[in-house]
């Protein structure tokens, strides 16, 4: 697939930022004092900067990985009884690869298909930092930081020196053009080295978790959900009507800071952290992490989450046992509840309304309320409708509503799963559409084949 043009000019782009910073100022170090670097010093950053590109074009053009047909056969194979017992119970299916996606995977809407481990899709990379990009986008993130503190040195070293002789006749030091050049290096190299140092902190922060920043999205999502249900008793609505408990589960893949460290980093060896050239971890690795166990195994991760699970076909009972079913109350009940939308491949969904004015229809009647609607140019600017009247989408909008529905929901920070470049109508609903056989053979206790 074709990426998007922003995208495609990052990585030339970021080449061309690297290079400015690395080869012009050197370059104007040899015009000011206190003149040229030291070899020793010319030689260390010079390696630093060629470590950096290697580990940048690695972490920029290395395939992310996607997840192969025969992975489950994989894991009964190689991995523990324990991995094989919880197979069933640990995937989702994947609406748009039509694949069963394993533990971690998620499916990026740049890329087109399920990624091994998403973190998450960098635009400055152009590529997917998954299982087998992490340690590359470490390394590169690690050489930028230490080759821009050493330039930062080296800059300072030098405005140092200028404010020393600021006395001194204009003519007896750099001309206007050299001294703009050392302003735009300082200014670029602090406020570049500053957002590097934040995001390789959080980044060894997610590393020594075992945790990427999906998944700490995950987390945050299923601590709010946990809040939600402990105000209603400890259960929340699911689809059709069902009431899903809500039980406090623990992060599974988090088993010690040196585990983990060494399973993101793809080997034990300290030495190899750092070395631009080591190997990307296998794809076999990529179904083998070692649960914490605090948690019984067989819980899938992420945990239930009534928002994400999919509906089941209801139809009028027309005999038997069943009592028959008031068509116009599913009805009038599916609409308060479910808004359709149609995604930009044409295909629908059904989208919850944001919990808050589920909550708030609950506690209060519809019957009667009216909505004030925005002025549209119309000379009836306070004409009051019902909520009967209001199309699906202003429904969903109103009282400051995401319009994108429950799967809109934002962390703290303010991020959804479409920030990290997932796609939100393929993971947020991922058992929406599971074929009929899957489903037969679900309900038969076949499990995955």
């Amino acid at each position: 697939m074709e990426k998007p043009l922003i995208q495609r000019l990052a990585p030339p782009g970021v080449t061309v930022l690297i290079l400015f910073l690395a080869l012009s100022s050197q370059y104007l170090f040899q015009h000011i004092e206190p003149g040229s670097l030291r070899k020793g010093d010319a030689y260390l950053f010079n390696t630093l900067v060629t470590a950096l590109l290697v580990c940048y074009y690695r972490a920029c053009y290395k395939d992310p990985g996607s997840v192969p047909n025969d992975w489950q056969e994989t894991v009964r194979l190689n991995g523990s009884a324990a991995d094989a017992a919880q197979l069933p119970l640990s995937q989702r299916w994947c609406r748009r690869c039509e694949i069963w996606k394993p533990p971690r995977a998620h499916h990026c809407k740049t890329c087109r298909r399920c990624i091994l481990k998403m973190d998450h899709h960098c635009v400055w990379t152009a590529n997917c930092v998954s299982h087998s990009i992490l340690p590359h986008f470490v390394r590169f993130l690690f050489y930028a930081v230490v080759s821009m503190l050493y330039l930062e040195r080296f800059l300072y070293t030098r405005c140092a020196v200028l404010w020393q002789k600021r006395h001194l006749p204009s003519y007896l030091g750099p001309n206007v053009w050299q001294l703009a050049h050392l302003f735009v290096l300082v200014v670029v190299n602090s406020l570049v080295l500053f957002a590097l140092v934040l995001l390789l902190g959080r980044t060894i922060w997610s590393l020594t978790l075992n945790m990427t920043t999906i998944e700490s999205w995950e987390v945050e999502r299923h601590h709010a959900l946990l809040r939600r249900a402990r105000t209603l008793g400890g259960y929340l609505d699911g689809p059709d009507g069902t009431k899903v408990k809500i039980e406090q589960q623990e992060f599974p893949w988090d088993a010690g800071f040196w585990t983990n460290i060494c399973q993101g980093m793809g080997s034990r060896n300290p030495l190899i952290w750092f070395w631009p050239f080591a190997q990307s971890p296998s794809i076999r690795s990529a179904f083998d992490y070692e649960h914490n166990c605090i948690d019984d195994p067989s819980k899938p991760w992420p945990p239930p989450d009534p928002d994400r699970m999919f509906r089941t076909a209801r139809r009028p009972a027309t005999g038997g046992d069943t009592l028959p079913m008031d068509i116009n109350s599913f009805r009038a009940r599916q609409e308060a509840d479910m808004a359709r939308y149609e995604d930009a491949d044409g295909e629908y969904v059904v989208r919850r309304r944001p919990f808050h004015e589920r909550l708030e229809a609950l506690s209060k009647s519809d019957a009667g309320r009216v909505y004030e609607v925005e002025d549209d140019g119309d000379e009836d600017e306070d004409a009051l409708v019902t909520d009967e009247d209001l199309p699906a989408e202003a429904r969903l909008t109103r009282d400051g509503g995401d319009d994108a529905g429950e799967e809109g929901w934002r962390n703290k920070e303010g991020e959804r799963l479409a920030d990290f470049g997932v796609d939100e109508v393929a993971d947020f609903y991922d058992e929406d559409d599971v074929p009929l056989a899957e489903l037969l053979r679900r309900r038969r206790g076949g499990g995955v084949e």
